[in-house]
């Protein structure tokens, strides 16, 4: 408060606090012409997304229609040419809405942090999710033999590619669903519960491994639990060698190599684990061996890079921030190749079950992934991404917390590091729980340290004039004002939440009622096409 001097009115006198206050010009009153403009004005902005959400379903029904065309030339190769163009139409139906939901997690923080505009998200996600679908995707085993149920256990090959049909459905009206909502699920939950639920109904509750259930369902609060602290670590151990440092830009020069190799030899060790199962299973000490080789060449391209960006930044933290640009950009088309090459089963792996048994007559525990099956799965999921997945972008990028590059690098980092972790330690995960778990995790750090920061800000701070805290105090009749004002202001500093609690409680509401969702769905379904069936 400026000082001053009291007068028997008891009004402050002084610099500042007799200044006539500015004018504030009075507000026109809105005329009928103004609410007409406004009407309109909400009228063609309704026409224009209406414009587009008709442009996005037209190119995928285009999609879904080349699909058919494809599978009706191929109908000779096929016992049942019908029930294989269903499951074609249901499979690039699960692609596409795969698409707008899941690859989200892997480009959203760093759209959220700049570091990436949305169309060069897009476009990024886009060619390395076919790359990685195509290259390194197609594990031999479909989701139908992944442990949850017997194929054995279906009656007849019409059953299995029934069921099958009835769980690729369930999975993709699911996911359509929670785009819708704005929530990010689990794929590989959503279609996992589907078999579970359709295998049920086909075959009674012993056809499914309940085991292999408990474990996905652990991985619940197990997936986003570990991601979150892994990824709160990694910001704090940035926040403390780089960020809090007297010196940021020397600090930068020392840590920032470091942290970028950790994260390239994380992402080694994770795509070969995940992103290239198919094609080379290594053992612990050659994954050692690639962690380390990995960690020495990134250390050795990125320390004289960094030196050299380090030139002529300000000490201050947004100058700092540039430096992660590039790893994140790099750490977003890693997770979009992995992503690919380990989730498009989720899409085509009960399509490739339908057409193995079609082409084949007989139900095998095993079923290879054609090529054409898999280019309708990386195609869907690309296409979607483009059409349907910029909501779910946003809402993973901006709108649980706010991003910057440090944040969004840790949440990167986070993901990789925590899938590599529990699969050694043999714990069920999902990366789209992760991811999420990550997000959540630096925005309740972020909540927490912003609470000390101004709570010890507010104790720290400097005690009202005396004249003006007894002033005060008469005023209000009441002793200890300073106290009182004091301790509502840090009242309001606890109070202040830096994530949003409606994203956190409806992602998590998603998460828990995914597999039972998706089952009792997928067992509805292939009840009422039995009996349509048979009738």
């Amino acid at each position: 408060m400026p000082n001053g001097d009291r007068t028997g009115g008891g009004r402050l006198q002084g610099e500042g606090w007799d200044r006539p206050l500015p004018e504030r010009p009075l507000a026109r009153k809105a005329t009928p012409l103004d609410k007409d403009l406004k009407k309109i004005a909400r009228l063609e902005r309704a026409t224009v997304e209406t414009a587009r959400s008709s442009t996005r379903i037209g190119i995928a029904l285009l999609f879904i229609l080349a699909v058919c065309a494809y599978v009706a030339l191929k109908g000779d190769a096929f016992d049942n040419t019908a029930i294989v163009l269903v499951a074609g139409v249901v499979g690039a139906y699960m692609a596409l809405n795969i698409g707008a939901n899941d690859v989200a997690n892997n480009v959203g923080p760093a759209v959220g942090a700049q570091a990436l505009t949305l169309s060069g998200a897009l476009v990024i996600a886009g060619i390395c999710e076919t790359a990685g679908a195509l290259i390194a995707g197609g594990d031999v085993v479909a989701t139908v033999s992944r442990g949850i149920v017997d194929p054995a256990g279906f009656a007849d090959p019409d059953a299995l590619i029934l069921g099958m049909l009835c769980a690729l459905l369930a999975a993709a009206l699911w996911l359509n669903l929670a785009t819708w909502l704005g929530a990010p699920v689990s794929t590989t939950h959503a279609i996992v519960g589907a078999v579970a639920g359709s295998g049920i109904a086909a075959a009674g509750m012993d056809a499914v491994n309940w085991p292999a259930m408990g474990k996905i369902a652990a991985s619940w609060v197990i997936s986003p639990v570990l991601g979150g602290l892994i990824a709160a670590g990694i910001l704090l151990i940035i926040k403390f060698t780089i960020l809090y440092r007297p010196d940021r830009v020397a600090a930068a020069k020392r840590w920032v190599p470091i942290l970028v190799a950790v994260m390239a030899s994380a992402f080694s060790v994770y795509l070969v684990m995940k992103g290239l199962q198919r094609l080379w299973k290594p053992g612990p000490a050659a994954l050692g061996l690639i962690g380390l080789g990995a960690f020495g060449l990134a250390w050795g391209a990125v320390h004289p890079m960094v030196t050299r960006a380090a030139v002529g930044l300000d000490n201050r933290r947004k100058s700092v921030m540039q430096l992660f640009t590039v790893p994140l950009i790099c750490s977003a088309a890693l997770l979009s190749f992995a992503h690919g090459a380990n989730d498009v089963a989720n899409a085509v792996g009960p399509l490739a079950a339908i057409v193995g048994v079609s082409s084949s007559g007989t139900v095998a525990m095993q079923v290879a992934i054609p090529f054409w099956v898999m280019l309708v799965g990386a195609a869907g999921i690309t296409l979607g991404l483009a059409l349907f997945g910029p909501r779910l972008i946003r809402t993973v990028g901006t709108k649980i917390t706010r991003l910057d590059r440090a944040r969004a690098f840790a949440i990167a980092l986070s993901a990789a590091i925590t899938v590599i972790a529990a699969s050694w330690l043999g714990l069920p995960v999902s990366s789209t729980h992760i991811a999420l778990g990550a997000l959540f995790g630096v925005g309740f750090l972020r909540e927490w340290l912003d609470r000390r920061r101004k709570r010890g800000r507010i104790r720290r701070a400097q005690p009202l004039p005396q004249w003006a805290a007894d002033g005060l105090a008469r005023a209000e009749g009441a002793a200890g004002l300073e106290d009182m004002l004091r301790a509502e202001k840090v009242k309001k500093a606890r109070k202040r939440r830096l994530v949003r609690r409606s994203h956190l409680l409806s992602i998590a509401a998603a998460w828990v009622i995914t597999v039972p969702m998706t089952a009792v769905l997928a067992a509805g379904l292939y009840a009422f096409a039995r009996a349509a069936w048979a009738g």
